[in-house]
């Protein structure tokens, strides 16, 4: 038989692929990555048995993904036309890594995934796999098989009685992990309806948020979350203390049509408190210590940083040049920032920096103030004197 490593997340599509494979003469072995996905890895394990799988790995891939590809991305300021904060999207090419792994482990000459042909994440995936070893083959069943909708796809789960929740009046595809979560489907297709609060999980409406103030305040060595307030934590800690603050406190809700890399739009809506949170003080603080080209060009680079994470690039030349230059630019963000939220909105409330660029002597309008206005004068002449008739 022919081996096949699926990338297994116990959800509609990779149920289906499992038995859709095997009707097809491939052995599957399957590999589901815990990046903080909705099923736990025990109940992974149950439904791959329960779906016929023999052999199925597990791995808690937490701390590899928050070290190693959220951290980058926030450093940069990777968002998504400015509403996505790239959960998804940064989890695919750590997933493909670990793919080609046990493909090579297993002697496997096969990969297969259940991204839909119109999706994102089956460019991630394949982009990512190539990259790593172009010699694998890919096969995408969604692509390829007779089921034309979840509608069908749940019949067919029924048919054969393979392990599923799903209900038709819930039908929202689901992507989950520490980062946040996204969610497409269902009633969410139509741009009339206001996303019912049942697509959304663990975020508090901030109508529903208690009418309180909280300070929560995030410490920075050259561009790394180190400390939550005034407590050293690990980077993954912090990530899930501020999902849960976050998400009582209404903060991380976003509704966002986007453009896909395959050309069309699509509506999703995410939760990614954390994520919210700490670009918000990272954002706070670069804006204390770098100086304006310098944010200007990042500014630019952050775009394009996560353009080509969206488009799954991950392991590409490009990708590591634009790292070394953010490397070079987080030097001086070293600081505190405080941020107060209350009922879904976050403001600052105090900002410290190892080496601030403001400095008050200067920008003060009161005793002490030592800008020298009388300078002003020549370099305004100087300034416009390219576009003097």
């Amino acid at each position: 038989m022919k081996k096949i490593v699926l990338a297994y997340s116990g959800g509609l599509d990779t149920t289906c692929c499992v038995k859709w494979l095997q009707e097809r003469g491939y052995e599957v072995v399957c590999f589901s990555a815990d990046l903080g996905s909705e099923f736990s890895p025990k109940e992974l394990k149950t439904k791959a048995k329960s779906s016929g799988i023999t052999k199925i790995y597990v791995k808690d891939l937490q701390s590899e993904f928050a070290d190693s590809y959220i951290l980058p991305a926030l450093r940069a300021g990777a968002v998504y036309q400015n509403k996505y904060v790239l959960s998804t999207a940064l989890g695919r090419p750590l997933i493909a890594k670990h793919l080609v792994d046990i493909a090579h482990k297993e002697k496997a000459g096969y990969i297969a995934h259940g991204c839909t042909g119109k999706g994102n994440d089956q460019v991630r995936i394949e982009t990512a796999t190539t990259l790593l070893d172009n010699k694998l083959r890919i096969i995408a069943p969604v692509r390829e098989w007779e089921l034309k909708s979840r509608e069908e796809e749940i019949a067919y789960v029924r048919k054969h009685k393979l392990p599923l929740k799903i209900t038709k009046e819930k039908i929202y595809s689901i992507d989950k992990n520490i980062w946040g979560i996204s969610v497409e489907g269902g009633k969410l297709e139509d741009l009339d309806n206001e996303p019912p609060e049942n697509s959304f999980y663990f975020v508090k409406p901030a109508e529903k948020v208690r009418d309180r103030v909280c300070y929560v305040s995030i410490k920075f060595d050259n561009g790394v979350p180190v400390a939550l307030n005034g407590k050293k934590a690990s980077f993954l800690s912090m990530i899930k203390s501020l999902n849960k603050l976050g998400a009582d406190m209404g903060i991380g809700r976003t509704d966002l049509v986007e453009d896909r890399v395959v050309g069309i739009k699509s509506r999703e809506i995410y939760e990614a408190p954390a994520a919210w949170l700490l670009h918000y003080a990272h954002n706070e603080l670069e804006s204390l210590t770098l100086d304006r080209q310098t944010q200007m060009l990042k500014k630019e680079i952050a775009s394009q940083y996560a353009w080509l994470v969206y488009q799954g690039l991950w392991f590409t030349q490009i990708k590591r040049a634009m790292d070394a230059f953010i490397d070079v630019t987080q030097e001086s963000v070293t600081g505190e920032i405080t941020m107060k939220l209350y009922k879904g909105q976050i403001s600052v409330a105090k900002r410290e920096a190892k080496n601030p660029l403001y400095k008050k002597e200067f920008a003060t309008y009161g005793a002490g103030d030592k800008f020298k206005q009388e300078y002003s004068e020549g370099f305004i002449r100087l300034m416009s004197m390219p576009y003097s008739k």
